[in-house]
């Protein structure tokens, strides 16, 4: 029996601060919360993404209010190759789970003195669930959702959940707080646009979540 994958496809633009699941904008966040920084290096990180998730730390995405929280993503694109923005554990990337409500436009680190190219994708991709009932894994279901679309499989930005389609083996990271297994949250792919991609060097990112903890991790493998 096969378990339903729920693809997220590339849906067209989307304003920079839309409360949508999105690859690329600007972070939203509630009152108080900074823009994450490298452990590393000690520069700004660069937001990635953003992820709608529920009461149980399931994505949501597109119109559903149901969401009662958001993942903001980012990555140390300062030294790329140097800082470990791959690891969950290095401090060189930030998950950040947040209450959905009273978001507002987590201000600028350094205000207008930062590059925005440093902090920023520079192209916002509105994302669009799609659930394949019969597909056999992730891969297949993108082949099957080219295949029945006509539509190039670089617009598939990744999955909602689900079970990762790991590239190096299992990851699957530990809560700091409860030690237990976290669950996955989302698995994306760089992105349509080479020139705005997120740099997983050419490979995919994982997002993970402990709700009850609220605890969030991010690695990315290729």
């Amino acid at each position: 029996m096969t378990t339903p994958i729920t693809l997220i496809t590339h849906a067209g633009p989307a304003a920079p601060d839309a409360a949508i699941t999105r690859i690329g904008g600007v972070p939203l966040g509630v009152r108080g919360t900074a823009w994450p920084s490298c452990a590393e290096c000690t520069g700004p990180l660069k937001f990635l993404a953003q992820l709608l998730l529920d009461g149980s730390g399931s994505a949501v995405a597109g119109g559903d209010r149901s969401h009662a929280h958001v993942l903001a993503l980012f990555a140390c694109q300062n030294r790329p190759g140097t800082c470990r923005d791959w690891s969950p554990s290095s401090g060189a990337n930030s998950a950040l789970l947040l209450p959905a409500r009273g978001l507002r436009r987590i201000p600028r680190p350094g205000g207008r003195a930062v590059d925005t190219e440093k902090l920023l994708l520079g192209a916002t991709h509105a994302a669009e669930p799609l659930v394949l009932p019969d597909a056999p894994d992730y891969d297949g279901a993108v082949a099957a959702w080219a295949a029945r679309t006509g539509r190039p499989r670089k617009d598939v930005l990744g999955q909602l959940g689900g079970t990762p389609a790991w590239l190096q083996g299992d990851e699957t990271p530990a809560c700091r707080t409860c030690a237990e297994p976290m669950r996955p949250a989302a698995q994306l792919q760089e992105g349509p646009d080479p020139v705005t991609a997120m740099n997983f060097g050419s490979g995919r990112g994982y997002a993970f979540t402990c709700p009850p903890c609220g605890e969030a991790a991010f690695l990315w493998q290729c």
